[in-house]
């Protein structure tokens, strides 16, 4: 497919799914066929929203080989043509990326959230053949995940040396993808380095999307979505933001981007993060606290105890969305 037909399929507010694991942390591919046929019932579609499966937030990277085709294979199956299906692929070297990116296409995948191979400590160049390679490599649609935050953290933890290239693609080089006819996307988010408005360099090239940074800057700077967060467990409320933005009604669409972003949330964040890592954790638990669950993390990162599941429950109930009572009440695990 050329670059202006996957354009069309890459955009809106992509759905960052969760990887369902059982109680003996095993993948669960029939809780995440029906999690995905409920986003579907619920309003995503072609144009509005991704199903990005095995990405960061999806545990990609925790999953093996076979499960990561597996739990592409079923969320292909689940859209059933009615929403396109980006997979990840994580930190892998060149080589190994191409043959997954072959894998997910013969899957039927439309997309690829693609990290760089941050421990070969890449350069800008080094980038470009990457990205360069594997655009040769496919059919299907690239979104290259711009991770500047990873060069900050592991600088700051190191002392600054031979860390700031990892994961940061810097806009002049986006710019030089140009003729890299797979690559439809970039996930964006920026470095201390130079200014979020440097997207309009290459906007009209690539669909940018926000990455929690300002999805609502981002669509008024030409940006054609954003990762959301909580799309994967109640999808009114991010399609209303799209519908917002795309209606010019950015006012709106802000106060509805915060209004879940409170500062009791933000607290509860903190102090879990705090005992345990893990980006799935919390997302996990809201999932279970609005009648989707999809298991814990895998170890070493801890499941949420009880206590913070009915403290998650409080705080997601005073957003107005519709919450579950008690673990009793949930549905059973497939």
């Amino acid at each position: 497919m050329r670059r202006d037909e996957l354009k069309k399929l890459i955009q809106g507010a992509i759905c960052t799914l969760p990887a369902p694991f059982d109680d003996n942390h095993r993948a669960d591919y029939g809780r995440m066929y029906e999690l995905c046929k409920s986003l579907v019932d619920q309003g995503l579609r072609t144009g509005n929203s991704v199903l990005k499966v095995a990405a960061a937030g999806g545990e990609g990277s925790q999953l093996a080989d076979d499960e990561w085709a597996a739990m592409v294979q079923c969320v292909v199956s689940a859209a059933d043509g009615k929403v396109p299906v980006m997979a990840g692929i994580s930190h892998k070297d060149t080589y190994r990326t191409i043959e997954d990116a072959k894998k997910a296409q013969d899957l039927g995948a439309v997309g690829l959230q693609i990290s760089p191979p941050i421990f070969n400590d890449p350069k800008q160049d080094d980038l470009l053949r990457h990205y360069s390679a594997i655009s040769d490599a496919i059919e299907i649609g690239v979104m290259v995940y711009n991770t500047p935050w990873f060069s900050m953290r592991m600088a700051k933890r190191y002392g600054g040396g031979g860390f700031h290239s990892l994961g940061d693609h810097h806009p002049d080089t986006i710019v030089k993808m140009a003729d890299f006819e797979h690559i439809v996307a970039i996930k964006w988010s920026v470095s201390d380095d130079y200014e979020y408005e440097e997207m309009k360099r290459f906007v009209h090239i690539f669909n940018v999307l926000d990455n929690n940074t300002d999805p609502i800057l981002c669509h008024k700077l030409g940006g054609r979505g954003y990762i959301n967060t909580f799309n994967d467990v109640y999808p009114p409320h991010d399609l209303e933001i799209w519908s917002l933005m795309e209606s010019g009604r950015y006012e709106e669409a802000q106060k509805l981007y915060v209004h879940p972003r409170t500062p009791e949330m933000a607290a509860f964040s903190a102090k879990v993060m705090a005992k345990s890592g893990g980006i799935a954790r919390i997302k996990k638990g809201i999932a279970e606290v609005m009648g989707h669950p999809v298991g814990a993390m895998r170890p070493p990162s801890l499941p949420l105890t009880e206590d913070e599941v009915d403290e998650l429950r409080e705080i997601v109930r005073n957003w107005g969305w519709p919450v579950v009572e008690s673990r009793a009440q949930q549905p059973a695990a497939v």
